[in-house]
């Protein structure tokens, strides 16, 4: 019996000891959740690193951009094309949106528009242009403004061009392409926009690349002269049988 009570009395005095060692070893609980080298399971690095290899080494995905002339496999050959853009007064454009009501042009006001078409010949309508300018700069020096232009050319069947950039309603600009449609699919390069009559008389050149194919013949026409006196044919104007493209935009 006082075996067994000594027995017992030994056992009870090592539970403190051993409860002490259980509290220091687990007051300090190691960053499961940290990502040091020390820390990581070799393995699992081992094996995310493998798959990430797996994923890698497949075919490459890469998306074109339309405005990315640096794509090796693209055509590089310059298509120039010129039309006209009139506005005639029957479209109720362009539409000036003042920022705050101020009583002259500042920074911000908005300018939506949408102006007639025509061939480089003015013997055909082609469509119409259609977008905004956001003013950037008044310049009363110059008798003028400086605009950030966003906007199209809508072509009918022969689809769309995209541009956007600087419009000076005192000089020649020039504007990025930025895509298109159509036969001016996969489109980039530059347009230069001569300011003939602000805001009713303009004329371009543009300098198409990446097209797939040349244009259509009845695109590329002799251009007459620009002028500020340049109107299109009546026959153009009133939109009849042969005077215009296909399924011309109106």
């Amino acid at each position: 019996m006082a075996a067994a009570s000594a027995s017992a009395s030994a056992s009870l005095q090592s539970i403190p000891s051993h409860l002490n060692l259980s509290r220091t070893a687990t007051s300090s609980p190691p960053n499961v959740l940290s990502f040091n080298r020390s820390t990581v399971n070799p393995v699992f690095t081992r094996k995310f690193t493998n798959k990430l290899n797996v994923s890698t080494t497949g075919k490459p995905f890469s998306v074109k951009s339309q405005s990315n002339p640096s794509d090796p496999s693209r055509p590089t050959k310059v298509h120039q094309l010129c039309v006209y853009e009139i506005n005639e007064r029957d479209r109720g454009s362009p539409a000036y949106l003042r920022l705050g009501q101020k009583p002259v042009n500042s920074l911000g006001d908005l300018v939506p528009f949408t102006n007639k078409v025509y061939s480089a010949d003015l013997q055909t309508r082609l469509g119409i242009t259609a977008g905004i300018c956001i003013l950037i700069k008044n310049m009363p020096e110059a008798k003028g403004d400086r605009y950030e232009a966003i906007y199209s050319f809508h072509l009918g069947d022969y689809g769309q061009i995209s541009v956007q950039g600087a419009y000076v309603t005192t000089e020649e600009t020039y504007l990025s392409v930025t895509g298109g449609t159509g036969v001016f699919a996969g489109a980039y390069g530059q347009v230069k926009l001569q300011q003939l009559v602000f805001p009713f008389k303009l004329f371009y050149t543009f300098y198409l690349q990446g097209l797939s194919a040349d244009l259509p013949s009845e695109l590329l026409v002799v251009p007459v002269p620009p002028s500020p006196a340049v109107e299109a044919s009546p026959a153009a104007k009133a939109c009849e049988a042969g005077a215009t493209c296909p399924n011309y935009t109106d």
